[in-house]
């Protein structure tokens, strides 16, 4: 009767661990992680206007890398649209360098397409080039 009691504790304390690694891993570091693809903005648009559940299937929740032209720069919100297209949520704050209509080149999570507004969303983006 011990040895079943030992043996039930033991596969508890099991389940209990792989539990909590599982509910607890580390998070994703965006910046550190190699994108998945590299793209221009009107690239990945066209992408979504063709097919729009492919292309979510492709890029949905990955790291990607686009290039395109900065249309508008929101400081406060640390958030800038690219090719009027893709809207941008920065990580770390806009340089004071920071120009509108120039070319740049952005690293994050892919995070979905707004077909209403007809605009693709990604966070936890970087600056990689202005």
């Amino acid at each position: 009767m011990k040895k079943i009691i030992i043996l039930f504790s033991l596969v508890l304390i099991l389940i209990i661990i792989i539990t909590y690694r599982y509910v607890y891993k580390g998070h994703r570091d965006i910046s550190t992680e190699k994108e998945s693809y590299t793209i221009t903005v009107t690239d990945i648009f066209s992408e979504f206007q063709e097919n729009e559940v492919l292309s979510n299937a492709k890029y949905l929740d990955k790291t990607i890398q686009v290039t395109g032209i900065v249309s508008s720069a929101n400081i406060n919100s640390n958030s800038i649209l690219i090719d009027d297209k893709l809207f941008v949520a920065l990580k770390d704050k806009l340089p004071k360098s920071f120009q509108l209509k120039s070319t740049v080149k952005i690293k994050g999570r892919f995070i979905g397409y707004d077909s209403l507004l007809e605009e693709l969303k990604m966070d936890q983006c970087v600056l990689i080039t202005q």
